[in-house]
């Protein structure tokens, strides 16, 4: 695991990649939008922090709320907060003093809270479309199937799954050769953007992305999407339109949360390494990263009177204090 680097005689030396660390290159491709682009994502990762700090504290302190549906959501907020905030605080103090240099225990560090996060979300949402199917194909029950001990073996689950995930990453990685530039072009230490530094083969690496993407990934998706099966057949079998128009807004934001990060998470890493594009993916990767932590608490806010009902009670109680 090392770097040739050109010494003060013209010939080349070999210095471990572990000791030089690594240059985040981020978008200094583009000097004249470093300022626009720090304050766009200045406000973009605020937007996120107020946004699910907001769901967090309401939930939190809510009595009314501790309830399955919003004990999911109270964590979902908080893995939306850790998530953009393990990768845009670095890339703002980039943007800013155009400081890029990282080193390779961090870089590992960053890959590994990013692969943590992301899993855990994954099977989050798999334990949330649980927990709508419980409540719509079998409303009769769902006290006993949803109660808090299940609840919490659901949340402990999703964050261990997500805790062991990136391990054979963080074990496999460092292994690998490294004698080509040290510069990622990304704006944080993803794994294909790794890889593409690598001189040694890459194959173990890839092969582990595409069984932990079917083993994990896919899997989380198709428990999500035979929950779905089950509730969309149930909703069609409620006779009055109004009781399925209910049924179905209890999942609606689910769902598009769902279809959000699904959807950008298969355009980025089901595929090829051959068909990745850097600059492309770099650009596209900020959708994956921020998208979801800035929608997630519109859509599930804007149209649920039970948590604006809670919200407005905690705004006149903190007007009233202050």
């Amino acid at each position: 695991m090392s770097l040739l680097c050109l010494n003060r005689t013209g010939s080349y030396s070999i210095y471990p990649i572990y000791i030089l660390g690594v240059i985040i290159q981020g978008f200094s491709d583009t000097p004249e939008l470093q300022i626009p682009l720090f304050v766009l994502f200045l406000v973009i990762y605020l937007i996120i922090l107020l946004g699910n700090l907001i769901i967090f504290l309401v939930i939190s302190f809510n009595p009314h709320l501790h309830t399955p549906m919003y004990i999911f959501l109270q964590n979902l907020s908080l893995i939306d907060i850790s998530f953009p905030s393990n990768i845009l605080p670095n890339l703002l103090h980039i943007l800013l003093t155009q400081q890029n240099n990282i080193s390779f225990l961090g870089c590992m560090t960053q890959m590994y809270v990013f692969g943590f996060l992301a899993a855990s979300e994954y099977f989050l949402l798999t334990a949330m479309a649980y927990d709508r199917y419980v409540a719509i194909c079998d409303p009769l029950h769902y006290i006993a199937r949803m109660s808090r001990k299940h609840c919490a073996g659901l949340i402990t689950a999703a964050f261990t799954v997500g805790f062991l995930d990136p391990v054979a990453h963080l074990v496999l990685i460092p292994k690998l050769s490294y004698c080509a530039s040290h510069l990622i072009n990304h704006f944080f230490c993803d794994i294909t953007p790794l890889l593409k530094l690598s001189c040694s083969s890459t194959f173990s690496v890839e092969l582990l992305n595409y069984l932990v993407g079917t083993l994990l990934g896919f899997n989380s998706f198709l428990l999500t999407l035979i929950s779905y099966i089950f509730i969309i057949s149930a909703i069609l079998k409620i006779q009055s339109s109004e009781g399925r128009q209910k049924a179905f807004s209890t999942c609606a934001s689910h769902l598009a949360c769902v279809i959000t990060l699904y959807g950008t998470v298969i355009c980025l890493y089901m595929r090829p390494t051959t068909n990745y594009s850097l600059e492309r993916d770099k650009y596209f990767s900020l959708l994956y990263i921020a998208l979801g932590p800035v929608l997630n608490p519109l859509i599930y806010t804007l149209k649920n009177r039970e948590f604006q009902s809670s919200f407005n009670k905690a705004r006149q109680r903190l007007l009233y204090f202050r």
